[in-house]
């Protein structure tokens, strides 16, 4: 594995050829005496057709960095380019098509209805879109074909498991064909095991040559499915690790 230790950009690599590129990013809550600052000056290059795992311990600013590159969240200053779009400056309309059309958010909750069956929540993004109800849910009968829930597709979410749930999630964010995925702490409520087969199917599904992968995750169990890993401490990225995949794949061990 070869370490780059700063706090500058992940890559040397023009904004154009980037998935995304943050610069000198700034979040702040409050105001006055209440004011936090979450994110200190975040810079960040994310390239596509890679997973990039974001880590740090909880209150690092991991899941607001990855809630401004999502569009959720308004950076307070800096500037954000997400696949060649400039989001600080994006009108909130035309941030809501982008999002619909070019983000798929995958929450460490799952977040699924509990009264839709799997197909009806993965067809969701599709629906909100307004495809056709039939086209929405052919579409997301092969998605969740795809993920392994072919024979479950007809279940509501509290007859799945959590492992199951989570894939539910995924093809829900995966159905209208993102150029982004953005995954927060997708194994953080799973059994190591599960964890594990969800990660690879992140990588086996979720990974594409025109699509970035970005996953926010404390757990050390799966570090070793990131293309680039990228640490984060008290608001700032404080360490890159680009680990060497020559020999041995997704499984090269992590120290």
């Amino acid at each position: 594995m070869s370490v780059v230790s700063k706090s500058g950009p992940v890559q040397s690599a023009r904004s154009s050829e980037l998935a995304v590129q943050c610069r000198q990013i700034v979040k702040e809550f409050g105001v006055g005496e209440t004011k936090t600052v979450a994110l200190r000056g975040v810079d960040l290059d994310v390239l596509p057709g890679q997973m990039t795992l974001l880590v740090g311990q909880s209150g690092c600013g991991k899941t607001t960095l990855i809630s401004i590159i999502a569009g959720l969240l308004n950076a307070t200053s800096g500037s954000l380019s997400v696949l060649g779009e400039d989001l600080i400056n994006m009108s909130g309309s035309n941030l809501v098509r982008f999002r619909q059309k070019n983000i798929g958010f995958v929450f460490q909750q799952y977040n699924l209805l509990p009264t839709l069956n799997a197909i009806e929540n993965a067809a969701v993004p599709l629906i909100i879109a307004g495809q056709p109800r039939r086209q929405a849910f052919e579409a997301a009968k092969k998605i969740l074909t795809l993920v392994g829930l072919g024979s479950r597709m007809h279940l509501l979410p509290n007859q799945l498991s959590g492992g199951q749930q989570q894939r539910v999630a995924i093809a829900r964010a995966l159905v209208h064909e993102p150029r982004l995925l953005v995954c927060d702490e997708p194994t953080a409520a799973l059994d190591a095991h599960s964890g594990q087969t969800v990660m690879e199917l992140l990588r086996k599904v979720a990974l594409q040559p025109d699509r970035a992968v970005i996953v926010v995750t404390h757990d050390n169990r799966v570090f070793n499915f990131g293309d680039t890993i990228i640490h984060m401490d008290d608001g700032v990225v404080s360490k890159v690790e680009v680990p060497d995949r020559s020999s041995n794949g997704h499984n090269d061990s992590m120290h």
